[in-house]
């Protein structure tokens, strides 16, 4: 850089545009997506449901190499959870999920998007299942509609776990009538997971 005047005139073309730093989450991300790993944690909103699906074309497009999903979260938006969960089963590439932390409600429904086979949770992992809920305000007709639509949800929800779980379909509906927690071992009976793991070395290949 070099004074003209009162001026100072930069060496650097003026019209060189300076790069955006990138974010610290955006270079982890990267990072997990060049080890074809989906990191899911956190609430599953829009927001979320949106990245993830991204992350899996983008993966699908590069390999039909499997993708690992990582999973930790407490539940959220069942729509968002079931646009994942669609996405999981419309690609190609096979995907097998890990549980870590806490599955909950939505996240319970993600991880039952592959086959069982493809179902994994690590030791200290907790899983909860749960009638779709609602916190819908209005007048008497709305919550009427909504509250037809929130039961189709439910038997939604109630059928694919049965299916997913090999447990009968009287069994989960009420099982899912009120808040229903199990731990990793608990999990693996209930047919949530297939098998338990403490390292990425016990993943197939």
């Amino acid at each position: 850089m070099r004074a003209i005047g009162t001026f100072i005139a930069s060496d650097e073309p003026e019209n060189e545009e300076k790069k955006t730093p990138q974010k610290p989450e955006d270079m982890m991300s990267e990072r997990f997506l060049k080890t074809r790993t989906i990191l899911l944690t956190g609430e599953i909103d829009k927001d979320l449901s949106e990245k993830v699906i991204r992350h899996l074309l983008l993966l699908e497009s590069i390999s039909s190499e499997p993708i690992t999903i990582l999973i930790d979260s407490p539940g959220g938006d069942v729509y968002a959870g079931f646009s994942i969960f669609d996405m999981i089963r419309f690609i190609k590439a096979p995907v097998r999920i890990v549980g870590m932390g806490l599955i909950a409600s939505a996240a319970a429904l993600i991880i039952l998007a592959v086959p069982k086979k493809m179902r994994y949770g690590l030791p200290n992992s907790s899983y909860l299942i749960h009638q779709p809920l609602s916190g819908i305000q209005g007048v008497a007709t709305d919550i009427e509609i909504h509250a037809r639509e929130l039961e189709k949800t439910k038997e939604r929800l109630n059928a694919i776990i049965a299916e997913a779980t090999g447990q009968s379909l009287e069994r989960v509906s009420r099982d899912t009538d009120r808040d229903y927690w199990m731990n990793a071992v608990d999990a693996s009976s209930y047919g949530l997971i297939e098998k338990i793991i403490s390292t990425r070395d016990e993943l197939p290949l």
